[in-house]
């Protein structure tokens, strides 16, 4: 279980005045890991953005070859202070990307180390703008899309998860966690059967899944309507990425507070974890190489995808 991690990180989150340097004293007095603070400002305010490599036996900083995971905590911010006091809904995906990696570094000193190396990105940022969404508002942030993938998205990963609060709409109608399909490079793939019995491994329950379109996986800033921004990292790396939604059955808007539920947000560290045992030790595919394969040779290259496209100069 990852309750007391996500605990812990819940009330260090929960502040008007935390900071990315307060969770990387958190993170390195657990554990072995490497964690780099990065403040970068927007037009809107600035940001904290949170770089967290957690070595494997096997992994790549051990000098091993094992598959690196990539955790990608999605938001626009923690809280919309002054505007809303409190933790807001959109800070889940934060919440559960950092305390997956706390209890990645618990286990760690515990002597359970992963094969692979794992890296954890989000970034910290209590006092974010808002913007108008339908059917509910959204959160801003202070810095754009581009670059939250830079710093982000690590070349490194092999394999990315997207963690997201999703509750904004009506296309989930689901309390709990919910996977996409895997998207790779422009195409949306099958949804991989691998993490679909982890998931339900998880939750004990029928893993529930959701729907994307061809505009959630072009990048923000085109013009086009998103569900919201849990595939935005596809578009900034080749590695096969899939959405973990953190959802309710109605919809909710990502600056309201009070909305976060935790047994939701444990359970998307649980996946996560189990995520990063199997993909660590090559039992895990995110999708399969051979049918990848196969589409670009009948359809071709659909990168272009993951650019702005032919309107970008408008």
């Amino acid at each position: 279980m990852a309750w007391r991690q996500v605990i812990e990180m819940y009330d260090l989150l929960d502040s008007a005045t935390v900071r990315g340097d307060d969770v990387r004293e958190a993170l390195l007095a657990r554990g072995q890991a490497t964690v780099t603070v990065k403040t970068v400002c927007g037009p809107k305010g600035a940001t904290d953005f949170v770089k967290v490599v957690i070595p494997g036996a096997e992994g790549r900083s051990a000098g091993g070859d094992a598959p690196t995971l990539g955790v990608v905590g999605r938001l626009g911010g923690l809280g919309a202070r002054p505007e809303r006091i409190g933790f807001v809904s959109d800070g889940d995906g934060a919440l559960a990307a950092l305390a997956t990696a706390l209890k990645l570094l618990d286990m760690q000193a515990k002597g359970d180390v992963l094969p692979g190396d794992v890296i954890v990105g989000t970034h910290v940022c209590p006092d974010a703008p808002t913007r108008p969404h339908d059917p509910v508002p959204f959160m801003d942030s202070p810095v754009d899309i581009r670059k939250m993938n830079e710093h982000e998205v690590d070349p490194a990963m092999d394999a990315v998860i997207s963690i997201d609060t999703t509750k904004g709409n009506r296309i989930i109608n689901h309390r709990g966690i919910a996977l996409s399909p895997t998207v790779k490079e422009g195409y949306i793939l099958r949804v991989s059967e691998d993490l679909l019995g982890i998931l339900q491994t998880v939750t004990g329950r029928p893993p529930v899944t959701f729907p994307i379109t061809i505009q959630d996986i072009t990048p923000y800033g085109n013009g086009l309507f998103h569900l919201n921004s849990i595939l935005q990292p596809s578009v900034a790396t080749k590695a096969p990425t899939v959405g973990l939604a953190i959802t309710a059955e109605v919809p909710v808007p990502g600056c309201a507070t009070g909305a976060t539920q935790l047994i939701d947000v444990e359970q998307a560290v649980r996946f996560c974890v189990e995520v990063a045992k199997e993909l660590g030790a090559r039992r895990c595919a995110f999708y399969d190489p051979d049918e990848f394969a196969l589409l670009k040779r009948l359809y071709g290259d659909l990168s272009h995808l993951q650019t702005l496209g032919r309107g970008a100069a408008r």
